[in-house]
């Protein structure tokens, strides 16, 4: 067959409509988790300021130094394809004044992205990434339940053999004296680095410990570890989120020299892998991951506000539904509020809030907040016919208040009864 003149350009790939129905799949679940966790989308430019991301991602990635697609208009503007979605998400929340709306700000996004990197399998230079954002919450609990909202698309799309890797990284507190601790360790060992790990020991070390090439791997497997050098707040921030994943029965392991691969990272950083043999090489596959940002807002010309989010990458998702994912689709239907007063309530009312999610029950919740008036309020604006209320009393007696917001009438619930009492509730409508 004689080879068409024209073709696809290294790197991309053609959508063809007989694989239309693997991403649709995906983007219908991404819209589902979005509305029962209430998040808005958002849909920014594909061309961004370069400097958003060499100031965003940071200087020393590979990202920036070898895998932005870079041009120049006629006017003398410096922009590039973005390669990822949280600085210009960040740029937007600045840019529009979101810190003036009521806080937090959750979004997420289903886009293109493009990074000018070596195409494999599931990886292209054109790529699809969806992702789910979280600006100004500090509470622990918002890192689980970021973690929580991607392990339940996942599972909702019929993923198995999912597994999830985590760490803390510190904040500007801590680091400093863990990256000197790093830096003495890598030049007692730099004879046995690659090349690009010998320049960033000296440029950015941290990046070090995301080395991919197996020569470095022994190197970076004896390691300091960062959890061993967290501040007390850091620690306190980490142990909490871990016993909010506890309590929720996520599959994660801790991997102490996980770090990701952007500067902007603090605190709380994780990644999703498949252990589906997907791959020639038989490796597990990368599905996605991400972390907190608490400086990246400031970083970017915005106010002291703190965020966390995650992206994952369609493609790589799309092979695993060809292997072993399920293309049914079902809707939600009733909107419930969540509120809950005390650490205890909390942990309970994660749990709560997935059993809602697998039944197919919208929801709508405040978990960083603790104040029952605002909560209350937030629900009777939001149109909720019911609120589930777990209180101290409640979390330690294994109850939960209903409160028919309409009529104000109440009633105690054991908690394991609460996902039944409603669908009967919301069946008599």
């Amino acid at each position: 067959m004689k080879k068409p003149k024209f073709q696809k350009p290294l790197g991309m790939h053609d959508i063809l409509p007989y694989e239309q129905k693997y991403f649709r799949k995906v983007y219908d679940a991404v819209q589902d988790i979005a509305e029962f966790y209430s998040f808005g989308k958002i849909d920014t430019p594909v061309l961004e300021s370069a400097e958003l991301f060499s100031k965003g991602i940071g200087l020393g990635t590979d990202i920036v130094q070898k895998e932005m697609y870079h041009l120049k208009t006629k006017g003398g503007d410096a922009l590039a394809l973005r390669p990822e979605g949280t600085a210009p998400i960040v740029r937007a929340y600045i840019e529009h004044g979101m810190i003036n709306r009521p806080q937090p700000v959750k979004l997420y996004y289903y886009s293109p992205f493009f990074r000018h990197e070596r195409p494999q399998a599931g990886r292209y230079r054109q790529f699809w990434q969806f992702g789910f954002e979280i600006l100004g919450e500090e509470n622990p609990i918002v890192d689980a339940q970021i973690i929580q909202i991607f392990y339940g698309l996942l599972m909702d799309l019929g993923l198995k053999n999912i597994s999830i890797e985590i760490n803390s990284i510190g904040d500007k507190e801590c680091r400093p004296a863990y990256r000197r601790s790093l830096v003495r360790y890598l030049k007692s060992n730099a004879e046995s680095l690659c090349a690009n790990c010998k320049k960033r020991t000296k440029e950015n070390p941290l990046r070090v410990l995301d080395c991919k090439e197996e020569k470095c791997r022994p190197v970076i497997n004896g390691a300091p570890q960062m959890i061993d050098s967290l501040c007390p707040e850091c620690k306190e921030h980490f142990k909490k989120v871990l016993e909010y994943l506890d309590e929720i029965e996520l599959p994660y392991t801790l991997e102490p020299h996980l770090v990701r691969g952007l500067d902007y990272y603090t605190r709380t950083v994780f990644e999703f892998f498949s252990s589906e043999e997907v791959t020639e090489n038989k490796k597990r596959l990368a599905l996605g991951g991400g972390g907190r940002y608490d400086y990246l807002i400031r970083q970017l010309g915005g106010r002291d506000v703190t965020g966390i989010g995650g992206a994952f990458g369609v493609e790589r998702i799309v092979q695993l539904i060809k292997k072993e994912g399920d293309l049914s689709s079902k809707r939600k239907k009733t909107k419930i509020f969540l509120a809950q007063l005390g650490d205890l309530a909390k942990r309970k009312s994660l749990r709560l809030a997935e059993e809602f999610r697998k039944t197919k029950i919208l929801i709508d919740e405040s978990f960083g907040k603790d104040s029952l008036k605002n909560q209350l309020a937030r629900a009777s604006r939001i149109g909720a016919e019911y609120t589930v209320i777990i209180g101290q009393k409640e979390a330690l007696e294994d109850t939960a208040i209903i409160r028919n917001m309409k009529s104000g009438k109440q009633e105690t619930v054991k908690f394991k009864e609460v996902v039944d009492k409603i669908k009967k509730l919301s069946k008599k409508r």
